[in-house]
């Protein structure tokens, strides 16, 4: 039974709140195969008009690490390939599937010759060796590169540790539109990889010369996908642009398929607002905190669109060198026995469901055709009596009798009232003893601390890059760059670095099921909740894609219907 006392609603914003990766979705009600849209496209406007839930921290795809950024990169950028409906592989810039060889460390990619940069520029074979070395080079200061390419692309992990150059990594130019990638281990994801921000190609001549301007104002960018960046003053920094939108790229290779001419964005943070602009008209979407969901339940653009992202309360272990309580496997527990999760879905209300584990509901199948997620059960469970016990022999280890924590949560109007008061509350009136301070920060600022290791407690979530469970657990070994709480077990990083040295598919499956019980029974993070979202949507909006991996929206073959 839902708490009167949590009825307040979750700010649209919390729906959009960070998510360190790419953000994934279920199919959109409204979506639909490849089209063109016909005579309801030609007849209609072709423009959209949007609320972003914040600004874009970075559109450098090297250093990228949002979901804003990574949505707004995808749609003005193009890599070997994109995603089209469920997840299908789609040409981009490589034309047909990779040549692979017989041991599939071997991929050859031929690539189209009528790709264009928007300055005019062909797109070649070199901007993907470039892009791809800058991003895995530790001197850019990547997080995903060294994540996403460390254990996939040859010699990737010792260059991004120093120790050999980047003109070592397995990618090089056969010729300007033949591209040759050696991996350092069998990948079978690895075209789906290719579509994540990360992997875009970058004009290296271009880049050199804005250096460290690069990407942070739209005359330093620079677009070869179906859209370009348009802000009203070419000179403003994208990270202070309040609105800004999507243009129709002519150059575009493949511009004929592109329908709408136009997409508007504006920052708004306040679901009331947000729905207010809908209802004028003024906007085609706007997502729906808890107590408007109820009063808009009914309506005939009411939509719930179900998302792969996981949502879990992170548990920092060492701050700023030193060692929190949380270091502490038993206040650990105690804190994931703690939370019912089923409360707190209740007051998202938005089609959200309880996390058991990391790897969410309906992503991947082991072998033989089982949900990843029924395979491996309930591993996170709501039980005082065993949060109380754990708490105590934490609190007895510890030598205290009480522990204050921070809890790092952004700034969005309703999140702290809603979401994140409950979560406090809970942990602390569970286990006596326990002060929770909840800090608001700044989108930008909160990944900006969470980079830093700088926070005690944060919820946070991640939406997967590719079609594999190794998209989630690869998050939490030993030192990684996502890891960011200081967790480590030598058992869970052997598993973890067995599936990527085999290509026998149930050896892979049977590692990540028990990694992911290790992580949770020791409780590294705390699973929260899958991701739903609420919202009201028009019908005109025909064509969009919602992505189950990577960038959330595709516009490519969106248009407008009458």
């Amino acid at each position: 039974m839902r708490s009167k006392k949590w009825s307040v609603l979750l700010a649209a914003a919390l729906l959009v709140s960070m998510i360190l990766a790419a953000c994934g979705g279920g199919k959109d009600e409204n979506s639909s195969k490849d089209s063109t849209g016909g005579d309801a496209a030609k007849s209609a406007e072709q423009v959209l008009n949007f609320i972003n839930g914040d600004y874009i921290p970075s559109m450098d795809p090297s250093k990228v690490t949002d979901e804003f950024g990574f949505q707004f990169v995808g749609a003005t950028m193009e890599g070997l390939y994109r995603l089209g409906e469920d997840g299908e592989i789609k040409e981009g810039i490589a034309k047909g599937e990779p040549e692979v060889s017989e041991d599939g460390l071997t991929w050859t990619f031929k690539l189209r010759e009528d790709a264009k940069w928007s300055n005019g520029d062909p797109v070649t074979a070199h901007d993907f060796v470039y892009s791809w070395q800058r991003a895995v080079n530790p001197e850019t200061g990547s997080e995903y590169g060294p994540y996403m390419m460390a254990g996939v692309i040859l010699n990737a992990d010792k260059i991004a540790a120093g120790e050999l150059s980047v003109d070592e990594l397995g990618v090089k130019a056969v010729d300007d539109y033949t591209l040759e990638v050696q991996l350092a281990n069998p990948t079978p994801y690895f075209e789906s990889l290719t579509t994540f921000g990360t992997f875009m190609p970058l004009n290296q001549k271009f880049v050199e010369e804005h250096g460290e301007n690069f990407a942070t104002t739209e005359a330093t960018l620079l677009f070869n996908g179906p859209f370009v960046l348009d802000v009203e003053n070419d000179n403003q920094h994208i990270t202070q642009a309040n609105q800004w939108k999507l243009v129709k790229n002519e150059n575009y290779w493949d511009a004929d398929t592109v329908q709408l001419k136009e997409i508007n964005f504006v920052v708004s943070k306040d679901p009331q607002t947000n729905v207010n602009l809908y209802n004028q008209g003024e906007v085609d979407r706007a997502g729906l905190s808890a107590d408007l969901v109820d009063q808009y339940v009914s309506h005939d653009d009411f939509r719930i669109v179900p998302d792969t992202a996981v949502f879990y309360l992170k548990m920092n272990q060492v701050r700023k060198g030193k060692e929190t309580p949380l270091a502490n496997e038993n206040i650990r527990k105690a804190i994931n026995n703690a939370i019912d999760r089923e409360a707190l879905v209740n007051v998202l209300n938005n089609g959200s469901i309880a996390a058991t584990g990391l790897i969410p509901k309906d992503f991947v199948h082991v072998p033989g055709g089982g949900d990843f997620r029924e395979e491996n059960g309930d591993l996170a469970t709501y039980d005082v009596d065993a949060a109380v016990e754990a708490w105590n022999k934490g609190l007895e280890e510890l030598g205290v009798d009480s522990i204050e924590l921070e809890l790092l949560t952004g700034d969005s109007e309703g999140a702290v009232q809603t979401f994140n008061e409950n979560l406090a509350y809970q942990l602390e009136q569970n286990l006596p003893g326990l002060k929770i301070n909840i800090k608001p920060v700044p989108f930008k600022q909160r990944l900006d601390l969470n980079t830093a290791q700088d926070y005690d407690l944060q919820v946070s979530g991640w939406g997967p890059d590719y079609l594999d469970p190794y998209t989630f657990l690869s998050l939490f070994v030993t030192d990684g760059g996502n890891n960011k709480m200081g967790y480590s077990n030598e058992q869970y990083d052997a598993l973890i670095a067995e599936t990527v040295e085999t290509s026998d598919a149930d050896v892979r499956y049977n590692n990540f099921l028990e990694a992911e019980k290790i992580l949770i029974e020791e409780a590294g993070i705390a699973p929260l909740y899958q991701k739903g979202v609420t919202l009201l949507q028009s019908p005109k909006i025909q064509g969009e894609i919602v992505n189950k991996f990577g960038a959330r929206y595709e516009w490519k073959w969106a248009y407008v219907a009458e």
